[in-house]
């Protein structure tokens, strides 16, 4: 296969646009081609390309910041002299200022397929500037009143759009003014074994933020990253960080067994192994935890079109509270600059998860209701923007 960025690189066509223009460009760490050099390189090295700026989103353009709410400065990229702006610092949209820094801007950002990856948040920011500039940009569903920089738009959790597939939705929905074009992936197998999406074992893997570190974290992530507003350590601090679940005081297997008793079929698709581990930061740190791993990454263990990770996370918070209903579960704290809204809440884009949870009654066939519709409803919203 070949990435948009490779095929720019490679065909004099596709420059064409960008003769005589100021070019932008927008990446993270694992905007690289095959041969692992980074797009700005790549780019830089082009003497037909004029390039002007580039932006980094959370995490930085180099991918230093470790976490979420720690911020990006601009500096001055001391190889290629052009200005780098963050679009997580003083700002999340590019400023008049930054956007008259260029006349066409490349994006370049991989995701991991989930909602709440704020790189998505991110390419619908610089698609309204640049509709307001006419500029041009090549590259459960949260309710309303829900949105944040963790939900750009009304998607579910786990949308299965690419960039390019999400961009063509913002510019849709939101009926954006903007010159836009994508240069699409060639021989990319979204459903091909054993990478499903992922070239394995023909590419190598960049972390696109600094607790990405593989193929099965982001297999997991729709599911995982809703720890981030539990009490639970969902691994960080750990080599395996959104593959884990577990707490100083949890109970293993009592937890499993009753996830198997309440649905055993959202257990499909992977396997989870009781361990131990013991976050170096982050919630936790320093402690011994009991918790479980979820595996994805053996073929006899993974089943791509079985695997719900969103449910089995949601499954096991359900588990949770049924053995313990005093249990102090939900987090509570800033969460992406959202200072009056639970955590877990602004991750599924409203207080319906979390009252499933907490609601003695709730069955998982009543989550399933709620999800099924939602689901189905976006199954048909997305056909008009799919490429692949």
């Amino acid at each position: 296969m070949k990435l948009g960025i490779e095929r720019l690189l490679e065909e004099p066509a596709l420059r064409k646009p960008l003769l005589g223009r100021r070019v932008a460009l927008l990446a993270h760490p694992a905007s690289v081609t095959r041969e692992l050099t980074h797009s700005l390189d790549a780019l830089a090295a082009l003497p037909s390309l004029r390039l002007s700026a580039a932006f980094g989103p959370q995490h930085g353009l180099r991918g230093d910041k470790q976490y979420n709410m720690v911020e990006s400065a601009d500096f001055v990229d001391p190889l290629h002299r052009i200005p780098v702006f963050s679009l997580y610092g003083s700002v999340r949209r590019p400023t008049a200022a930054m956007m008259d820094t260029f006349d066409v801007l490349l994006v370049d950002l991989q995701d991991l397929g989930c909602r709440i990856y704020t790189f998505i948040t991110t390419l619908r920011y610089v698609l309204e500037e640049a509709a307001k500039a006419r500029k041009a940009v090549e590259g459960l569903t949260l309710r309303p009143g829900w949105e944040s920089f963790v939900g750009a738009g009304a998607l579910p959790m786990r949308h299965g759009l690419t960039m390019a597939e999400l961009a063509r939705w913002f510019v849709t929905t939101l009926r954006l003014d903007v010159e836009y074009e994508v240069i699409p992936m060639q021989g990319w197998q979204a459903e091909q074994a054993p990478g499903f999406g992922w070239p394995l074992y023909e590419r190598s893997w960049v972390n696109p933020s600094p607790n990405a570190p593989n193929l099965w974290m982001a297999r997991c992530y729709a599911g995982t990253v809703m720890l981030e507003g539990t009490t639970l350590s969902e691994g960080r601090g750990t080599t395996r960080p959104l593959e884990l679940l577990g707490a100083p005081d949890l109970e293993v297997e009592a937890l499993l067994k009753e996830m198997h008793a309440l649905a055993p079929r959202w257990l499909a698709g992977c396997r989870l192994r009781s361990c131990w581990f013991e976050p170096t930061f982050n919630k936790h740190v320093g402690t011994l935890c009991a918790g479980l791993q979820v595996h994805v990454e053996d073929s006899a263990h993974y089943d791509h079109s079985g695997f719900r990770p969103w449910r089995l996370v949601a499954l096991a918070f359900k588990a949770l509270r049924r053995l313990r209903p005093d249990y102090p579960l939900w987090a509570d704290f800033p969460y992406e600059y959202e200072f009056n809204r639970r955590p877990i809440d602004v991750i599924n884009g409203s207080e319906l998860l979390r009252t499933w949870v907490d609601d003695p009654h709730a069955s998982p066939a009543d989550l399933d209701v709620l999800a099924a519709a939602d689901e189905a409803d976006w199954q048909a919203q997305r056909q008009s923007v799919l490429l692949y």
